[in-house]
C-alpha cells in the first residue's frame, strides 16, 4: 500500500479561529496545531510571492518529524509566463528556500489557469527543467538571479539529501488536457495529475499518471464555500483506498472560505485510519 496523507491547503485563515482554531490560540501557534491532527499541509502564499528562507525553516520548525510540505509552484511562472522562458523564475522559485524544508519537502503543485490550453510542447519544456532530485534542486537554485539576492538565496542540499526525490503535481483548468495524448506526456515525465473536485467549474481528470495521486477539494456543490457530506467523503475514501493500491495519495482540502477544510479533513482522516497519517 501507498502512504495516505490528509490535509488542507494553508492554514492562515481569521474565519477558523475560534472555530478550527480555539479561542486564544496564538496566530504562531496555528501550524503547529494543524499539524498535530494531519498529515500535511499545501503551501500556497508561495504561489502568490516568493517567499524567504527563514519562513520555510520556520514551518519546519513547527511540526512533527515525520510531517510533509506540499510547495505550490509560483503564479509567475504558470500564469504571467504560461511555462514559457521560466529558467530563471525556476531558479528564483527553488533559491527562496524551498530547501529549509529538508525532509518534509513533498509535491510541489504546479496550478494552470483555466485558459491555458494543452500545448505539447511547451508543457514538455517545462516538465524537462524541473528538478527530479533535492540535488538537482540546489543546482538550478544556484541560476537564481537578482530577485532573490545572494544573503537570502538557499542554494545547497540539506546533507545527505541530495539523492532525495523531488515530485511534481500539475493541475490543469482547460479541458483540453483531458486527451489521452495529454495523460500520456504527464506519465512520460513522471508528473502526476492533480485530481482536482471543484464544483463542476473546471474539468475533474483522474487519470494516474505517476506513482503518486494528489488530490485538491475545492468543493463539491459551491466551489470553497461548500462542505462534504457523509456520502461524499465516504466516496473520496473509498478513491483514496483505491489509488493507495499503486500510488501514494495526498489528498489537500481547500473549501476553506467559511471553514470547512480542516474539519472535513479530520473527517476524512477518521474514515481512512489507520491508512493515513
Amino acid at each position: 500500500m501507498g502512504e495516505i496523507r490528509v490535509g488542507i491547503s494553508g492554514w492562515t485563515y481569521a474565519g477558523w479561529r475560534g472555530d478550527f482554531y480555539p479561542s486564544g490560540l496564538p496566530q504562531r501557534q496555528e501550524l503547529a496545531y494543524a499539524a498535530e491532527r494531519m498529515g500535511s499541509v499545501e503551501i500556497n502564499g508561495s504561489f502568490y510571492s516568493l517567499q524567504r528562507p527563514t519562513s520555510y525553516a520556520s514551518w519546519r520548525e513547527q511540526t512533527p518529524d515525520d510531517f510533509v510540505f506540499a510547495v505550490k509552484g509560483g503564479r509567475f511562472v504558470t500564469h504571467m509566463l504560461r511555462l514559457r522562458d521560466v529558467e530563471t523564475p525556476l531558479a528564483n522559485f527553488f533559491a527562496s528556500g524551498l530547501l529549509a524544508l529538508g525532509p518534509k519537502l513533498g509535491p510541489v503543485l504546479w496550478q494552470l489557469p483555466e485558459r491555458l490550453e494543452y500545448d505539447p510542447d511547451v508543457l514538455a519544456a517545462f516538465f524537462g527543467q524541473l528538478p527530479r532530485t533535492i540535488g538537482e534542486l540546489a543546482a538550478l537554485a544556484r541560476r537564481h538571479d537578482a530577485k532573490v539576492p545572494d544573503e537570502r538565496a538557499l542554494t545547497t542540499a540539506p546533507r545527505g539529501l541530495a539523492s532525495r526525490r523531488v515530485r511534481h503535481a500539475l493541475e490543469f483548468r482547460s479541458p483540453s488536457f483531458c486527451t489521452d495524448e495529454a495523460f500520456a506526456l504527464l506519465r512520460e515525465h513522471d508528473v502526476a495529475c492533480v485530481v482536482a473536485d471543484t464544483a463542476g467549474r473546471f474539468p475533474m481528470a483522474e487519470a494516474v499518471t505517476s506513482d503518486l495521486v494528489y488530490v485538491r477539494l475545492h468543493g463539491d456543490q459551491e466551489l470553497y464555500t461548500s462542505g462534504y457530506g457523509d456520502a461524499a467523503l465516504d466516496r473520496w475514501a473509498d478513491k483514496c483506498r483505491g489509488w493507495a493500491e499503486e500510488a501514494d495519495v495526498v489528498v489537500y482540502f481547500d473549501n476553506d472560505a467559511l471553514g470547512f477544510a480542516p474539519h472535513d479533513a479530520l473527517r476524512l482522516i477518521e474514515r481512512l485510519d489507520p491508512l493515513t497519517r
